[in-house]
């Protein structure tokens, strides 16, 4: 979706900082990404209310930015400085999936603004396939399979839910209304967007790589033919 297209800004923008990086791991950078991701989760899942809480959404968008900032660098670097491997892909794409649902996670088990687990749980799941569907295609095809409702589209998302919900808690306002139970905040929005941001992502990455994996059938199968068996004996 659109949001895939900043990539490129954002690598224009690194450059700078990408170039006084030079000495450092790529995976150093890689592996930051937990602690502050996980940070970002512990105050998503115990803001409250009032300025409390509204300082404690705000801290989680700013760590949650900081998380994506750092898992964008790491690559930047690893390409700037020649240090691209396939561990270093592993690796990132492991704390994106990991990330990913504890993201989802410590929203739906916070209790103040929204608390239906079961629901958080499920839309943690539909995201986790679309993103499988997104490495499968890579591991089997070789290409990444960006398609449908992507992880950039759902962090902004995410990170403008939490500066909402922010304001909210620190003028005093904890929901828009109530429907089957649920606080309709920006919290529930955002749980409900990524879960059927998973469905949506789930079918179009799997369409999507039907057809390349079957134009590659075509020209590089993987069976040898009969005939050519045949001739060799």
């Amino acid at each position: 979706m659109a949001l895939e297209k900043g990539r490129n800004l954002f690598r224009k923008l690194s450059g700078p900082l990408v170039s006084r990086l030079e000495g450092v791991n790529p995976a150093t950078l890689t592996w930051l990404t937990l602690p502050t991701g996980l940070a970002a989760a512990w105050l998503m899942m115990n803001a409250g209310d009032g300025n409390d809480g509204a300082i404690m959404f705000f801290g989680a968008a700013f760590l949650m930015a900081s998380a994506m900032a750092l898992d964008g660098l790491d690559g930047n670097l690893a390409r700037a400085t020649g240090k691209v491997t396939r561990w270093g892909d592993y690796l990132d794409h492991t704390l994106d999936r990991v990330l990913d649902i504890v993201w989802i996670l410590a929203l739906g088990y916070n209790m103040v603004w929204f608390g239906h687990v079961e629901l958080a749980w499920i839309a943690a799941m539909l995201t986790m396939f679309g993103s499988y569907l997104g490495t499968q295609a890579q591991a089997v095809a070789g290409s990444r399979n960006y398609g449908g409702f992507s992880r950039a589209d759902r962090m902004m998302l995410t990170f403008a839910a939490l500066v909402a919900t922010s304001v909210m808690a620190y003028l005093g306002t904890d929901s828009w209304g109530e429907w089957n139970n649920i606080e309709i905040n920006p919290i529930s929005l955002i749980i409900a967007i990524s879960g059927a941001g998973g469905i949506y992502t789930f079918i179009v990455r799997f369409f999507k790589a039907k057809a390349e994996l079957q134009s590659l059938d075509k020209t590089k199968p993987l069976s040898t033919p009969k005939d050519k068996n045949s001739n060799d004996d």
